[in-house]
């Protein structure tokens, strides 16, 4: 079921209040419940996929304790079965292609690819590994680590929770808080416009462009190109907003996955904020393992070359992802290689890089390179890939770019109106009473309630239209 849906405003409700009434020690048994009936409303026929990551897993950690001097084994054994399944039912179809066009021959399979497999499997291979590093403890409770694994705010696209954040979590005593109620809607709220107000219009009209490339100009392809930089933040971290605060109201903290990225004062800083969780997961368990930067200046700028090529291949089996990830691994090591020329030179030169206007051309410079590299994100293959790329450089009439986008004037300051708020939204998101622990303070004034039921107006004007899937479900 989509967070989006009257089936989850139904269900939600339910599983949180008895998240309350239900006594700790039995507590697991109507999340799990409710846990494994999310999943199943998606897919009943591939439910025993995750049971059978959870199980292995779960078996593996056990053993990785038990058995000391065998524990890389079973680390193995989890790695490679939990990945296994992920290259068949995600990557076997690309590879098959791939081979299939260069030999003439059809070699692929009618597959449904498993909603939230990506996640659910990078959370299980972070738990084998830290049980195999010695970070925690194996979980001897399996429907405890079962909950871990199927935790229904963040199963289907994250954040990617990490064993010793969530786990405890779980077993700990939770009372009903007001202001976690309170921060917790909120956030949801938040989460709901920035999907439903922002990423829902904004597809309409990146969709008029990207999947009519032909028919096209470059200036409406740029248009629509940052209409999807908005659509895509606003769809994953919205995603993450009402996960975020559905956690929230039952007393659980889910990480942060967003900091405001379209701030980021260069490729590195905007990988410090977008998507946290993957980037996060990527450093401890590729890049350090890896060598990290301890190995040499080299080998460095290899290792990050290649976690962002891998990064590219998890978000999908395409080429078009492929090269998006490269693109990033071209921009991170080419600003490692200039970093110093291009501090000495500002130095030389007298620019004071702390400066507003300085900050803002490089947030803007930084910008530009995510929206290009967007581009490759978007394109529904790598032929149309080509087509957008050309005409983004030589096919610029003024005259028609708004009919090609669909765009007009009044929904053109809508558009914009919906953007500012969210802006607005994730100032307001990153302040200490929605990050922190404790949270106890209750933000308010009349000005700021005023906005709260702004929004919860657009949303209710615009939820009857019906809702749409979350970008990252596919992955």
């Amino acid at each position: 079921m989509n967070f989006n849906s009257f089936q989850f405003l139904i269900f939600y409700p339910i599983v949180a209040v008895l998240n309350y009434v239900v006594p700790r020690k039995y507590r697991w048994i109507p999340l799990l419940i409710a846990s494994y009936y999310f999943y199943l409303s998606w897919n009943a026929k591939l439910f025993f996929l995750i049971l059978f990551t959870t199980a292995v897993s779960y078996a593996s950690g056990l053993l990785i304790e038990k058995k000391p001097k065998q524990k890389m084994l079973w680390m193995i054994i989890s790695i490679v079965s939990s990945l296994s399944i992920l290259f068949f039912f995600k990557y076997y179809n690309f590879v098959a292609g791939t081979i299939g066009n260069f030999f003439g021959a059809d070699l692929t399979l009618q597959l449904v690819l498993p909603v939230g497999i990506s996640f659910y499997t990078f959370q299980t291979l972070s738990y084998s590994i830290d049980v195999y590093r010695g970070t925690i403890k194996a979980e001897h409770n399996f429907f405890y680590y079962a909950l871990f694994v199927s935790f229904f705010p963040q199963l289907v696209a994250g954040p990617i929770e990490r064993p010793d954040n969530l786990l405890p979590q779980l077993k700990e005593e939770h009372k009903f808080n007001s202001s976690d109620l309170y921060i917790g809607a909120k956030r949801m709220l938040a989460g709901f416009f920035k999907k439903i107000v922002v990423a829902d219009t904004a597809a309409i009209y990146v969709n008029a462009v990207y999947n009519n490339p032909g028919e096209t100009g470059g200036l409406a392809i740029i248009i629509a190109t940052v209409l999807f930089a908005m659509q895509i933040y606003c769809d994953f971290s919205g995603y993450t907003d009402i996960a975020i605060g559905c956690a929230r109201i039952m007393g659980y903290r889910l990480m942060q996955n967003f900091d405001r990225p379209y701030s980021a004062q260069n490729i590195r800083d905007f990988w410090a904020r977008w998507h946290i969780s993957l980037s996060s997961w990527f450093k401890d368990y590729l890049y350090i393992p890896l060598g990290g930067n301890k190995k040499g200046y080299k080998r460095q700028l290899i290792n990050l070359f290649i976690v962002f090529m891998v990064s590219g291949l998890w978000h999908g089996a395409e080429w078009t992802f492929i090269l998006w990830g490269l693109l990033h691994g071209i921009y991170r090591v080419v600003g490692e290689l200039t970093y110093k020329k291009r501090e000495k030179l500002y130095k030389s030169i007298g620019i004071d890089t702390s400066k507003p206007i300085i900050r803002m051309f490089r947030t803007t410079i930084t910008f530009v390179l995510v929206c290009f590299a967007w581009i490759f994100f978007r394109a529904n293959n790598t032929k149309e890939l080509l087509l957008i790329l050309k005409k983004l450089f030589t096919s610029f009439g003024v005259s028609t770019f708004a009919s090609e986008l669909g765009l007009t004037f009044s929904g053109a300051l809508i558009m914009i109106l919906a953007i500012v708020i969210m802006v607005l939204l994730d100032r307001k998101l990153t302040l200490p009473e929605y990050t922190s622990p404790s949270g106890a303070k209750m933000l308010g004034g009349t000005s700021l309630y005023i906005l709260w039921a702004i929004l919860l107006a657009w949303l209710l004007l615009l939820a009857s239209n019906g809702s749409s899937a979350f970008i990252y479900f596919q992955f």
